[in-house]
């Protein structure tokens, strides 16, 4: 099952691409999909596809200076701008509506699920980046944050960072709408969100899962464990599985759990 991908106007952005994966049955929630930084929704094919092979809808869009929606490439000038984007697909979504965000992307829908927008009823959050990030990196979004705000830096990721397999990363550098750079405004939004949403977490109402892998180096896995003590989180870890669990050769068995997961709740 393969997703459709429409670009829209946007009054901000210019055009916001959003993919949809359409279940053959009436689907039982409306999964609202967000990506993590320097990549876009195309890159979770995979996932759409098992989801709504589950029964659910799936709508996933790229970020602003992300994929193919407008913006200057891998650049924000205020976090806000993009939990907007979360709330025009939550308002339009059918009930139940579900959030699932991986990495910055789950940075994000924690950070939503504990504002005061409109309201999800289930929250899934692939290694959220609630810490993490090199020392050098956090000092220069610091300093240089005020004063050379769309500075572009260069990504330092590597692929076995990704996942352990060899193809996951070959075909991330090789994929021309990953950004390989990200402004030095989105490096310091960033940053100040994670303590920021890390902080606001036992404020979300819902039930929120949690996954996390046990080898993860870009967002190391103890920066979730006090997720684990909040009431309505499950965290779930997996030993030896890196960053992308999802694109990992166990990816299709832990987005089936969470297809279980939410089918238990909805």
């Amino acid at each position: 099952m393969t997703s459709e991908a429409i670009p829209r106007p946007h009054q901000q952005y210019g055009t916001e691409l959003v993919r949809t994966w359409e279940p053959d049955v009436e689907p039982e929630a409306e999964i609202i999909l967000v990506h993590g930084i320097a990549e876009h929704s195309g890159r979770y094919e995979r996932v759409g596809s098992i989801l709504a092979s589950a029964g659910f809808l799936v709508t996933g869009f790229d970020l602003a200076g992300h994929g193919m929606t407008g913006g200057r490439r891998g650049h924000v000038n205020r976090w806000s701008e993009y939990l907007d984007q979360i709330e025009s697909h939550v308002v339009e979504a059918g009930h139940p509506r579900v959030l699932l965000g991986h990495s910055m992307g789950g940075t994000l829908v924690l950070g939503y699920a504990a504002s005061h927008r409109a309201p999800v009823d289930l929250v899934v959050a692939s290694a959220p980046a609630l810490g993490g990030g090199a020392a050098w990196q956090k000092a220069i979004a610091r300093v240089l944050g005020p004063l050379l705000p769309t500075l572009a830096v260069p990504q330092r990721l590597k692929g076995p960072q990704l996942s352990r397999d060899p193809l996951v990363g070959e075909k991330y550098f090789a994929d021309p709408l990953v950004v390989t750079k990200a402004t030095i405004r989105l490096g310091a939004e960033l940053f100040a969100a994670m303590d920021r949403v890390a902080d606001s977490c036992a404020d979300i109402a819902v039930p929120v899962l949690v996954l996390h892998g046990g080898a993860d180096t870009l967002v190391p896995t103890p920066c979730t464990e006090s997720l684990a003590a909040l009431e309505g989180f499950e965290r779930r870890t997996y030993p030896h599985l890196r960053h992308e669990i999802f694109n990992e050769p166990e990816g299709p068995e832990i987005v089936a759990e969470v297809a279980d997961w939410i089918s238990a709740r909805v």
